[in-house]
């Protein structure tokens, strides 16, 4: 009986705070601003691929200045349903590209994505994206913190 009266009790104020839920109206919350502090990208670029519905590839320089370490650990571009950190390696005696793993970056650092090392693999590209436009490609640290910059769009021929 005594866990009944307790049970009973409990419901009540439970349903007591869901009640006036719906009556009060709450200021939004202020999102921290993006960005991380001390990383930067220049040459930007997204080539791509020769043949239609193939991935494209994105390029560019990134420093990093930060007080502190970070690591990078997730891609994602603008037009592309999906995207992929690369990088190539040795794998039974020849040179294979896989899946990046994450990349610690320390005060200072210097990285060049770039064809034949590390680069983005952009995804099921919209066929609106063409050579001339611009996309944005942001990268996500562990913690969340995300870095956006602005990739120029250029045609599988062009300078890589």
């Amino acid at each position: 009986m005594r866990k009944d009266i307790l049970a009973a009790a409990m419901l009540g104020v439970a349903s007591l705070g869901l009640a006036s839920c719906g009556a009060e109206t709450t200021e939004p919350v202020a999102e921290a601003p993006e960005g991380v502090p001390g990383m930067s990208v220049e040459n930007a670029r997204m080539v791509l691929a020769p043949v239609a519905g193939n991935p494209a590839a994105v390029y560019f320089d990134l420093t990093y200045d930060g007080e502190g370490n970070t690591t990078l650990r997730r891609a994602d571009v603008a037009g592309a349903e999906s995207a992929m950190m690369h990088d190539y390696g040795e794998w039974a005696g020849k040179m294979e590209m896989a899946e990046m793993g994450p990349l610690l970056l320390q005060k200072g650092d210097k990285v060049s994505f770039k064809p034949g090392s590390k680069h983005i693999m952009a995804m099921k590209v919209s066929p609106e994206l063409k050579p001339g436009d611009t996309t944005e490609v942001t990268l996500t640290v562990i913690g969340g913190d995300k870095f956006t910059f602005t990739a120029d769009v250029r045609a599988a021929g062009d300078e890589r």
